[in-house]
């Protein structure tokens, strides 16, 4: 009888717990933000399946931020592009715009370009680091608000919490979880928060948002960080926000692509390209804003 009555009360407990807290977000009108609170995790492969590069474990304690909600969609990377500010050499990490022209994609319906119809709401592809770097400078002009590339850790944070997950959802993957290799007829990107739980183009999916409510961490694109790349960075990094190494060759990539396994969108994964390439059509991002 007292064990059924201890029974009782342990489910009385469960049921009278509170709910979850909402997710905080913010709007500034070029596109949602969602944020992540202060705090540390653990940062690294915990999994022992990944490369060296991902190791050690380490403990990073970070301030609050906030980060996109979706990565930047053509529609409002337009907004940049239309603007006269988009020739603005002060917006620019190198003080030389990049040529309109010279954007790879834009115009390619079968990538879903922005310069073509329908395209609104798909992430803007083939952006260098420097371009990225532009448009998180150009919207901190436009809204008063300090936006720029997300670092590394803040990365990883956003997108498996802390309890180091495998990915943002959990610790195993399927078909309706996330864009990768095989998704489609023709691998190419997808509307971004396609992967919300419904029901599109005959695929249930899995609402795939990370803990914090960020979509699409991975597959789909790989995202610009803020940082430059070392592959040895974690055997040195600080604990308090790191933010990379000093300098280097390579900026830091984060997310798989829609081009790749699903073993290579574990949200502990790293990747790094050269600032300038931007003839890529597996590379965009998404942008970060102080609190």
């Amino acid at each position: 009888m007292r064990a059924l009555l201890l029974l009782l009360l342990a489910l009385q407990s469960v049921s009278a717990a509170p709910p979850t807290a909402p997710v905080k977000t913010a709007n500034d009108g070029h596109g949602e933000l969602v944020y992540v609170p202060a705090g540390p995790f653990k940062m690294g492969d915990n999994f022992g399946d990944g490369e060296s590069r991902e190791r050690p474990v380490h403990t990073v304690d970070l301030d609050a931020f906030y980060i996109g909600k979706f990565e930047v969609t053509n529609a409002e990377f337009r907004k940049f592009r239309d603007d006269p500010g988009y020739e603005d050499p002060k917006f620019w990490p190198n003080g030389r715009p990049v040529p309109k022209d010279q954007v790879p994609y834009w115009t390619q319906a079968v990538n879903h370009g922005g310069g073509t119809p329908d395209s609104d709401p798909y992430p803007v592809i083939g952006v260098n680091w420097d371009t990225a770097v532009a448009y998180c400078n150009w919207l901190s002009a436009k809204t008063g608000k300090k936006y720029r590339l997300p670092t590394e850790a803040e990365w990883e944070k956003a997108a498996r919490g802390t309890d180091q997950r495998r990915y943002p959802w959990g610790n195993s993957i399927e078909r309706g979880d996330a864009n990768f290799v095989g998704s489609q007829k023709y691998d190419t990107v997808r509307i971004a928060g396609f992967y919300d739980g419904s029901n599109r183009d005959g695929l249930q999916t899995r609402n795939a948002a990370s803990p914090y409510g960020v979509y699409d961490m991975a597959g789909n694109i790989m995202e610009w960080c803020a940082d430059w790349y070392s592959r040895d960075y974690y055997q040195v990094s600080p604990k308090k926000n790191p933010k990379g190494p000093e300098k280097g060759a390579y900026r830091v990539l984060r997310g798989g692509t829609f081009f790749e396994d699903a073993f290579d969108l574990r949200s502990y994964r790293r990747s790094a390209a050269w600032p300038s390439v931007q003839s890529h059509r597996m590379i965009g991002f998404r942008v970060a804003r102080e609190p």
